[in-house]
C-alpha cells in the first residue's frame, strides 16, 4: 500500500502547476531553417550583344540588293573623275565585313580571271579599267564599289551600265559609248576579275553610302559639302 501511495503522489506532483511551469521553463528545440539553393541568373553579356549588333548593322549596310530608282528623285551631283597618277601608294586596310586582309586580293584576282562577263559586269569592268587601271588592286575594287553603291542607292540609275553611262558622270564615256579596250592586256584581265569579285561581294571594300571620289591631285569645290571617308591609292572617297 505504501508503494501505491507513493506512486499516486508522484502522479499528482507531476500534474501540479509547479511541474507545468518547470516544464515550460525548459528550452524548447527551435526548428532549423531549410537552406534553399537558388542559382544566380546568367549575367547579360554586353560585349556579345554589341558584337551581334555590329554584325547586323554591317550585314544590312552591305546587303547585295539593288534598289529601284524612284522617278521623282533627281540624281545627286556626280564627282568628276580623272585618270589616276602613275604611281599610287596602297593603304593597307582590312575588310570591315569579313575581316579579310585586302592584300590577299592578288590571289582572288588570279582565281577570278577566267570567264565571260555579262553586260552589266562588263560595264563595271570597263569603268574599273579606264578609271583605275593604274591603281593598286584595292583602289580598283573601291572604284567598282562606288559604281555598285550608286546602282543600289536609288539616287542614280538602278543598273551598273546605267550608272557608268549616265551623262557627264565618268569622263572616259563619250556620248554614252565606251572607248576601245585592249582586250589582250593584263590591265583588262585584272579589271574583269575585280568586276567579278565586286559583283559577287567576295570582299567588302567601302560602306554602301560612299558614292563619290576624286583624284588626290585635284581639289574640286563639291567635296566641301561631303564627308571624307578614306584615301585609297590616288583616289579620295566621300559620303554625303
Amino acid at each position: 500500500m505504501a508503494a501505491v501511495g507513493c506512486f499516486l503522489l508522484f502522479l499528482v506532483g507531476a500534474s501540479s502547476p509547479a511541474a507545468a511551469a518547470q516544464a515550460q521553463a525548459q528550452p524548447q528545440p527551435q526548428p532549423q531553417p531549410v537552406a534553399v539553393a537558388v542559382a544566380p541568373a546568367p549575367a547579360f553579356d554586353l560585349r556579345t550583344q554589341a558584337l551581334i549588333n555590329a554584325v547586323a548593322r554591317s550585314a544590312q549596310a552591305n546587303a547585295p540588293a539593288y534598289a529601284q530608282q524612284a522617278p521623282s528623285l533627281v540624281p545627286a551631283p556626280m564627282a568628276p573623275t580623272y585618270s589616276p597618277a602613275p604611281y599610287a601608294v596602297m593603304v593597307h586596310r582590312e575588310s570591315p565585313m569579313l575581316g579579310v586582309p585586302l592584300s590577299g586580293l592578288a590571289a582572288m584576282v588570279d582565281a577570278n580571271s577566267v570567264g565571260i562577263l555579262d553586260e552589266e559586269a562588263n560595264c563595271l569592268a570597263t569603268a574599273v579599267y579606264f578609271e583605275s587601271k593604274g591603281e593598286p588592286l584595292e583602289g580598283q575594287l573601291a572604284v567598282a564599289q562606288v559604281v555598285l553603291n550608286r546602282a543600289a542607292s536609288g539616287r542614280y540609275p538602278a543598273s551598273l551600265c546605267g550608272v557608268v553611262k549616265q551623262h557627264a558622270q565618268f569622263s572616259f564615256v563619250r556620248d554614252g559609248n565606251f572607248p576601245s579596250v585592249d582586250a589582250g592586256c593584263n590591265a583588262w584581265r585584272r579589271a574583269q576579275a575585280i568586276a567579278r569579285i565586286a559583283t559577287k561581294r567576295l570582299v567588302a571594300s567601302l560602306p554602301s553610302d560612299v558614292l563619290w571620289y576624286h583624284a588626290d591631285y585635284v581639289a574640286p569645290r563639291w567635296r566641301q559639302a561631303l564627308i571624307k571617308v578614306e584615301k585609297i591609292g590616288a583616289h579620295i572617297f566621300y559620303r554625303a
